[in-house]
């Protein structure tokens, strides 16, 4: 589904990623773990495309997106892509204010011109049906990462990406909105990478990996949920 082969990135003569090789499959809710300035949120603004990697090593292109390589793209391909194949879920929600909430999670499937029936549907699946002319200044914090879990699945991307994705809510909240996203997820079928600091967090993924300057690493510790 995503595959890393030697990627590598450098800021201003210093390696922040070096040679990242990794395989994440389809249906796989992965976690990432590690130190700050270790290069994690780098590592999903690349796979997202808002980044470009060091020249691609001659095994290959570093970045292979359900069977697409990153590095062909030009912007208005990688943009084309990134609505379609990505949904994304922030620490921070991205919840645009002037927008109401229905209107918010169907953005999505308005850039994609598909139906917009499922935003009402997603709203219901996260807990919100009949919120849907609401805005997002009526919400809990609980509740606006509720709609952005909603919008980022509703096109029902084939990767979704998550940075922090709880680093603002309280644990119980925290807690809740993780189960909600680990469900879709797996309902959907779309292959998750989530960046955290939380073991928390972590524990809700199928399998956990640290990210050193020494590349990907997997830990040994099985969490309760995994199959």
């Amino acid at each position: 589904m995503l595959a890393l082969n030697k990627l590598s990135k450098t800021y201003a003569g210093r390696p922040v990623l070096s040679e990242l090789s990794w395989l994440f499959r389809a249906g796989e809710f992965v976690a990432i773990m590690g130190e700050s300035g270790v290069g994690k949120s780098t590592l999903l603004n690349l796979v997202a495309g808002l980044d470009q990697p060091d020249m691609a090593p001659a095994s290959g292109p570093p970045i292979v997106l359900d069977g697409v390589a990153m590095s062909a793209l030009d912007d208005d391909a990688a943009t084309r892509l990134r609505r379609q194949k990505m949904g994304f879920v922030f620490q921070a929600f991205h919840v645009l204010p002037h927008l109401t909430l229905l209107q918010n999670v169907a953005l999505p499937l308005l850039l994609n011109g598909l139906p917009q029936q499922r935003a009402l549907d997603m709203l219901e699946a996260v807990g919100l049906q009949g919120r849907g002319g609401d805005y997002p200044h009526q919400l809990s914090g609980g509740q606006l990462q509720r709609v952005a879990i909603a919008r980022a699945l509703v096109h029902q991307p084939a990767l979704v990406l998550a940075d922090e994705p709880t680093g603002n809510l309280d644990p119980e909240t925290a807690h809740g909105i993780l189960l909600l996203l680990r469900n879709e997820i797996k309902s959907s079928g779309a292959c998750t990478i989530m960046v955290t600091h939380s073991h928390a967090a972590a524990a809700m993924a199928d399998r956990t990996l640290v990210l050193t300057s020494s590349g990907l690493q997997e830990t040994t510790s099985v969490n309760r949920f995994a199959q």
